[in-house]
């Protein structure tokens, strides 16, 4: 059976890439909505499923219970301990995979055709029926604990969780999903009973389906699923409000190279100005080696070996974001160089060439994206989560190809904040001072 898994897997890897997508909506007798590729060429099947709300419904003074809890829900399941849960796994040749973020809890599962049924049972089980075993918990935690005492260490950690405070205040964003050694040494068995039905419910299920199903089985499966899990969780929490400040904020931290993050307010996907705000990060600082950024603070100056910025777009918050790494010596100019190619954005915006060549970059690698069945169920789940039109995947790149040079102009003087960029600079570093009171 693992052979035929294997087998699967290669001959879809050769499959061509694609950006054609035919999506269909596929609503079960119950009432559940989802977006389904058929695709019988491979008698294989990828299923995803979103829980909106995530680690952002963790209850008060439980933070890191939702992490803790889905990291459990492969450690058994009804009559299956875990290595009974394990074994089933590897005799359906299946794979299920649990994770959570901020805005979601997320499930991936990928099965043969002739293993559906079996499959879903044991998925079934997993999410309505985890154990929560005590010597499962107890393990899990200890790893959960390890993670977190790694992360203390961790320059990068360090920067992302102060940004985050400065940021978010008392909003879930403004803590890690992980919890604190405190809050996760303290959970019980029922805060994770409790953090489950908070996330796993009707009210907050997206899906997303590709492979060898047809509409009709799509719909009886989910149905057999997950007509059965409670209709409501948790209420989900407000919409941050963004308060950040601008400066720098300094964290000694022990390196001869200083971590800095740096980002203000953002723009939401659903903006009609959105497109226009892609191209311009794209030439700022999109990842390319092309970019503003990477040009003046790499290339030019030699500060770091790597300068990005990116849009950032959370459920309840949008952030436009960028990190830099620089020896304590030269941090300090390596900010200054970004504040002024944020401000000359600002100011100018970009150039013919600049909006030709970041729209050959963003259209063409666009199509890269749909790689694999459970990419493309992936993306699925995420257009119906971001509010995304069905034909959004063949429309996107025309509203790409849209945006005008007077179109970057004006999103670039309404978005970027040279002023307002706040950096979180973790390390020892030298002629740069903390601007920031809290």
């Amino acid at each position: 059976m693992k052979l035929i898994y294997a087998l699967v897997l290669s001959l879809f890897a050769a499959l061509p890439l694609r950006a054609d997508v035919d999506i269909q909506e596929v609503t079960s007798p119950g009432g559940i909505t989802a977006w389904l590729v058929e695709d019988h060429s491979i008698p294989f099947v990828a299923l995803e499923l979103r829980f909106r709300g995530g680690a952002s419904l963790d209850a008060p003074e439980k933070r890191g219970a939702i992490n803790l809890m889905t990291s459990l829900l492969e450690e058994g399941a009804a009559d299956m301990d875990a290595r009974a849960f394990a074994r089933a796994q590897e005799s359906l040749a299946s794979s299920l995979g649990f994770s959570v973020d901020d805005d979601a809890l997320s499930v991936s599962a990928r099965f043969l055709t002739e293993n559906r049924d079996e499959t879903v049972q044991l998925l079934k089980a997993a999410l309505q029926e985890p154990r929560f075993d005590a010597d499962a918990i107890e393990r899990v935690r200890g790893q959960v604990l390890s993670n977190i005492q790694s992360n203390l260490k961790d320059p990068n950690d360090i920067a992302g969780r102060a940004f985050d405070a400065l940021a978010f205040g008392d909003h879930p964003y403004a803590t890690s999903l992980n919890g604190t050694q405190e809050s996760v040494t303290a959970l019980t068995r029922e805060d994770l009973l409790q953090a489950h039905d908070a996330v796993i419910a009707r009210d907050r299920i997206t899906v997303g389906a590709v492979g060898d199903i047809t509409p009709e089985e799509l719909s009886k499966l989910l149905d057999e699923l997950l007509s059965r899990l409670p209709e409501e969780g948790a209420p989900m929490p407000p919409v941050a409000e963004l308060d950040i400040p601008g400066g720098v904020k300094i964290i000694d931290f022990p390196t001869p190279q200083s971590v800095a993050l740096f980002g203000h307010s953002g723009i939401r996907q659903d903006d009609p100005d959105f497109f226009a705000a892609l191209v311009l990060n794209q030439v700022l600082g999109g990842g390319s080696f092309e970019s503003r950024l990477m040009n003046e603070v790499r290339e030019k100056r030699g500060l770091t070996y790597g300068v990005y910025s990116s849009l950032v777009a959370k459920d309840l918050s949008e952030t436009v974001m960028g990190s830099v790494s620089s020896a304590n010596d030269r941090i300090a100019e390596a900010i200054e160089v970004i504040r002024e190619e944020w401000r000359k954005a600002a100011e100018e915006g970009v150039t013919e060439a600049e909006l030709k060549d970041a729209k050959t970059y963003i259209t063409g690698a666009y199509p890269l994206r749909f790689e694999g069945n459970g990419q493309i169920a992936s993306i699925l789940v995420g257009m119906q989560l971001l509010g995304l039109p069905i034909d959004y995947i063949a429309t996107r790149n025309d509203k790409v190809e849209a945006v005008t040079l007077e179109d970057v102009k004006r999103v670039a003087g309404e978005l970027l904040q040279p002023e307002g960029l706040q950096f979180v600079v973790v390390g020892q570093p030298e002629g740069l001072e903390d601007t920031t009171s809290r």
